[in-house]
């Protein structure tokens, strides 16, 4: 079992930097044509770092970062960890309610933000949340909603860029010519590996959002062993299009590259085809994605045109993934290596991990089992008493993984970590003899019929396995004699059409009489977060309007 490293992320860079000075850290295949080395990365972190400090930003004060994956999300991250500003990342989805109660709950002083992400206007977000941006003067605003936040940096794709009341990128990085490198390395040795250093607000699928505090040993850690279980080399490179600012993208992906010395070629943001075609030109090693992503993948009329046989393993996670997508994933695209992990951003994030070597079963069938370190343990969800192996109960963890609380929310945190510092994380699962999970759902997502428990996981992978299915996911709704009635949601494969009565007479038979949804409804998209994680609660929501259940739904909550 390897050692826990005592580091920060800083001098991990730096340490890396040094081992592997010319080897690529950093590849773009997009209109960027991007390539630095270790060294030049770590150039770029350093001129970050330098500018903050110039700025008077302090150990410990909080900058938040809302951007796609730019290469200045990159240097930020490990800029701002070199000279000890905690970096908040922030949701591309978010809108204004949802930025202002991040910015205010948080504490943040600076704010890193682009033009934009699809429909959403940061810039117009950011003028609409303070009038008097544009008339104040960049480092010196006064802001009545937002009374902590006094800089604001823009990145554009031109460093020169900027708008009223905000700093260009260009004028960061020229301030920061006034600070030394003795300065920044003073400051760098005040750091502790033990002091948080990164905080992601939880991506709200069940509630608002609440600010996860981690620290330098949290994620390096769990950066560096996820990257252990796919038996990472400097020699691997990685194509990541998952977000920086969900633990996916800035832990399991560029955290875990430096912990390596492996190379990163991330996507600004997914597309199927952008995938295929970094793969393909960069001679990827390793593929992460969440389900959707590879089903998308896999989908593309021109897959089969892409050479992807360099690939040897990779991450699928961010939610369940069903089995025939992973047997795809493993014959189609050849990542026979290819591992699931499971966790909680709570956790750094993993908690469980496949490894290369399992069996085709294993890594088809469970989230693998604890990383090193690591202990995993499944309670009565009411009691809170360990169950025997193979019961089912909710999966508590408790290991270096453990944030260090919900900022400002005591509350939450008491609720969340107990006395004894298990992480309770709400998800019901089993474990077998031999330590391996399987998540079977949420303790909250499962539908009780008529006493009758019904688990969405367990319909899911029986609809999947319908030739017509190529998505779905199954919500309780309210009903007025049994309770709960399931509601499946199919996302039917291209040119495929069915009904409602055919989904379900496939059911009759082969799943219990209990368990075959009462509702199917035919949709084209599932609402997700932006780390792609599905937002049952929405659909939810959605289908009890739409269906009339308005009524009951009182009932069952009064």
């Amino acid at each position: 079992m390897s050692e826990l490293l005592q580091i920060t992320i800083g001098d991990l860079l730096d340490q890396t930097a040094a081992r592997y000075p010319e080897k690529e850290a950093l590849v773009y295949t997009d209109d960027r044509n991007l390539r630095l080395t270790y060294a030049q990365f770590r150039q770029k972190a350093d001129e970050v770092a330098k500018g903050l400090m110039a700025l008077g930003v302090q150990k410990g004060e909080h900058i938040a970062l809302w951007a796609t994956n730019y290469p200045e999300w990159l240097y930020t991250q490990f800029g701002s960890a070199k000279m000890g500003a905690v970096l908040v990342t922030v949701n591309t989805n978010y809108r204004s309610f949802e930025l202002e109660y991040l910015l205010r709950q948080s504490d943040a002083t600076t704010l890193f933000l682009i033009d934009g992400f699809r429909d959403n206007n940061f810039v117009e977000i950011i003028n609409e949340l303070c009038p008097g941006l544009g008339d104040s003067e960049p480092g010196r605003l006064s802001l009545r909603r937002l009374p902590k936040l006094k800089n604001i940096i823009f990145i554009g794709r031109d460093p020169q860029a900027k708008h009223p009341g905000m700093y260009s990128w260009q004028e960061l990085i020229d301030m920061g010519r006034s600070v030394s490198d003795a300065e920044l390395a003073e400051r760098q040795r005040s750091l502790h590996f033990d002091e948080v250093i990164n905080m992601q607000y939880t991506s709200g699928t069940t509630g608002f959002p609440k600010g996860v505090m981690l620290s330098h040993a949290n994620i390096i850690n769990n950066a560096n062993m996820v990257a252990d279980c796919q038996k990472w080399t400097h020699e691997d490179r990685l194509c990541f299009p998952v977000p920086l600012f969900h633990c996916f993208g800035c832990v399991m992906s560029s955290l875990a590259c430096v912990c390596k010395g492996a190379t990163m070629v991330p996507l600004e943001y997914f597309t199927a085809k952008g995938v295929l075609e970094a793969v393909q030109r960069e001679r990827c090693t390793v593929l992460y994605g969440v389900p959707t992503m590879f089903i998308a993948e896999l989908d593309h009329p021109d897959f089969d045109k892409y050479d992807l046989s360099s690939l040897r393993t990779g991450i699928m996670a961010g939610s369940p993934c069903p089995i025939e997508v992973m047997r795809k994933v493993i014959d189609r695209m050849g990542i026979g290596e290819i591992t699931i992990a499971y966790g909680q951003t709570e956790f750094s994030p993993v908690i469980t991990q496949t490894r290369t070597d399992d069996s085709l079963e294993r890594r088809v069938c469970t989230v693998g089992k604890a990383l090193p370190h690591v202990e995993v343990k499944i309670v009565h969800p009411d009691t809170g008493l360990e169950i025997p192996r193979g019961t089912q109960g909710e999966l508590c963890a408790r290991g270096f993984g453990t944030m260090k609380g919900y900022y400002n929310n005591p509350e939450a945190t008491e609720a969340a970590i107990d006395a004894e510092g298990w992480l309770h994380t709400g998800d019901l699962a089993t474990m077998d003899e031999e330590g391996y999970c399987r998540i079977t759902g949420r303790a909250k997502d499962m539908i009780i019929r008529g006493g009758e428990n019904i688990y969405p996981r367990e319909v899911e992978e029986f609809l999947f396995t319908h030739p017509k299915v190529k998505d779905v996911q199954v919500v309780g709704v309210p009903d007025p004699k049994y309770g709960e009635e399931a509601l499946a949601c199919i996302i039917l494969k291209d040119g495929e059409e069915a009904t409602e009565e055919e989904i379900r007479y496939f059911c009759r038979g082969k799943i219990s009489r209990y368990k075959i949804p009462k509702y199917v409804r035919f949709v084209d998209h599932f609402p997700m977060t932006a780390s792609g994680k599905i937002q049952k609660f929405k659909l939810r929501e959605i289908f009890i309007k739409e269906l009339g259940l308005e009524d009951a739904a009182k009932i069952e909550t009064a």
